[in-house]
């Protein structure tokens, strides 16, 4: 059962500290926290729940406070609790009445925050940021237009309804900046070898917990443990062991798990599925499939299949061909982002490896529908730029950078000069996504379960957008300060004589 707080913003003056005086309005959660979108990620949090059965479960400003200040922070989820006790700026962001010395909630709620909050729902309170920020801004500067050459796009409308809604003349402005980059999964590179050598490990493990019933099945084990662990560690000990050794001990490992699987088998046959719980399941599962896998690569002496698993930790993580210096492969989640006036939206992630080119129309299409009109000038790399892509930037009045196709002729020196250009204001994608992953650990997702690692990303790339806002604005604050300051007390005032 779930249950709505109050929605009303609680004032400084009225959050109790334990040893008296109040809060500064200039924190920084006092300031994210009237930039957030409260409203309306209470409607998300919402559906989670049955308003009338169950127990009452933590209000939304709490769980999702909670799993972006760690996010934030880089803390861990004891860490995020452990703070949550300390910082009574950070208990008045969760939105509590006083401070505080009892924990809120257990840090293994962390998990299920983040699953209640999916990455479609992270991405749209990041558009809703943006959307407020961008009013804010028009405000500010007393008109709700930008110049057309600006990569800011303008925010029209009085509502969020106005601004979804294209104009009867619609008119291209701003530009969109895009990209793909990876974000690495937390598993070691894997090998076929040391897979074969986890799986036979785990089945072992499997095989004890089902034979510890006290129901005799005979042998445990067809073959001796400790000369299955010798013969896959002669091998990894060895600085460069030659490919027909490697070879021979991956059928060694596939011939002991397989004998694993069929103890397995008769096990279940006879009575020992209940014994196991859910993990265990999944587990046999995960391994049935590695060994199919391994075993067609070592039949056909190839090292590619589909959907190949990496993990058995994380079955759903894939390889991604990256073709980097130092790292042609990596593994974990790929994401599509793009960037709207030094703003980051995440267009498309999966672990599913994508070509990023053919998704440049929704992306286009995604900005129409943000903004209300399509985008001026779109800029990205080679493989965004095929025939069909073309095709429609030109159709819709868009430019597509890069060198146009067909021979080169004399008179392009213009356009070279315009690929350069683009060439230079695209590195701000780059910027944006090098700042999440030394910054924010979008180069090391921690969590392992996919719908989770997948909001972990999405809140690394809504933290980024709001810790540079946050930048901007104590900048703009501080700069504000000191030209007062000098005003008021350094300006030499002219003596006039009578």
């Amino acid at each position: 059962m779930y249950r709505a707080p109050d929605p009303a913003q609680l004032y400084l003056e009225d959050f109790k500290l334990q040893f008296g005086g109040k809060l500064r309005a200039d924190n920084r959660w006092v300031v994210l926290s009237k930039q957030m979108p409260w409203e309306r990620i209470e409607e998300i949090y919402a559906r989670n729940f049955s308003p009338n059965s169950g127990a009452e479960a933590i209000n939304s400003r709490i769980a999702f406070g909670a799993i972006y200040a760690k996010e934030h922070e880089e803390w861990t989820d004891r860490e995020t609790v452990q703070n949550t006790l300390e910082n009574p700026y950070f208990q008045y962001f969760l939105g509590f009445k006083e401070f505080q010395e009892k924990p809120p909630f257990d840090a293994s709620m962390m998990v299920y925050f983040r699953k209640r909050f999916s990455p479609e729902a992270i991405n749209e309170i990041n558009e809703l940021i943006f959307l407020s920020i961008a009013r804010e801004a028009d405000e500010r500067n007393g008109s709700k237009s930008s110049d057309s050459d600006s990569n800011d796009p303008p925010v029209g409308g009085s509502g969020g309804n106005d601004i979804a809604q294209a104009p009867s003349n619609p008119q291209n402005k701003g530009k969109l900046i895009i990209d793909a980059t990876c974000a690495p999964a937390d598993i070691r590179y894997p090998t076929d070898l040391s897979l074969l050598n986890e799986a036979r490990e785990n089945t072992e493990e499997i095989i004890d917990i089902m034979c510890s019933s006290g129901k005799k099945q005979g042998r445990r084990q067809a073959y001796n443990r400790k000369k299955a662990r010798g013969e896959y560690l002669s091998i990894i000990k060895q600085k460069r062991p030659k490919p027909g050794k490697i070879r021979a001990a991956i059928a060694k490992q596939l011939e002991y798990l397989w004998k694993n699987i069929e103890k397995i088998g008769d096990l279940m046959l006879g009575g020992g599925y209940d014994i196991l719980k859910e993990k265990h399941l999944r587990r046999i599962l995960t391994v049935c499939e590695l060994y199919r896998q391994q075993l067609y690569m070592w039949q056909n002496r190839t090292h590619k299949c589909d959907n190949r698993i990496v993990s058995l930790r994380q079955p759903h993580v894939r390889p991604i061909v990256r073709g980097k210096a130092g790292k042609k492969y990596e593994f974990g989640q790929k994401l599509a982002v793009s960037v709207v006036g030094g703003y980051t939206f995440v267009e498309k992630q999966s672990f599913e490896s994508f070509n990023e080119g053919i998704h440049l129309i929704e992306s286009i299409e995604r900005y129409k529908q943000r903004f209300g009109f399509y985008t001026k000038a779109v800029l990205a790399d080679q493989i965004y730029r095929n025939r069909s892509n073309r095709n429609y930037c030109k159709q819709h009045g868009i430019r597509l950078s890069g060198p146009k196709l067909g021979q080169r002729k004399m008179d392009d020196e213009a356009d070279d000069l315009q690929t350069y250009k683009d060439l230079c204001e695209r590195n701000i994608v780059e910027s944006r996504i090098g700042i999440s992953k030394r910054r924010f650990g979008l180069d090391l997702i921690m969590c392992y379960l996919p719908e989770t690692a997948l909001t972990e990303a999405a809140l690394q790339v809504l933290c980024t957008n709001l810790s540079l806002w946050l930048k901007f604005l104590f900048d703009f604050l501080k700069m504000l300060f000191q030209f007062l300051k000098m005003f008021f007390y350094d300006f030499s005032w002219p003596v006039f004589s009578i």
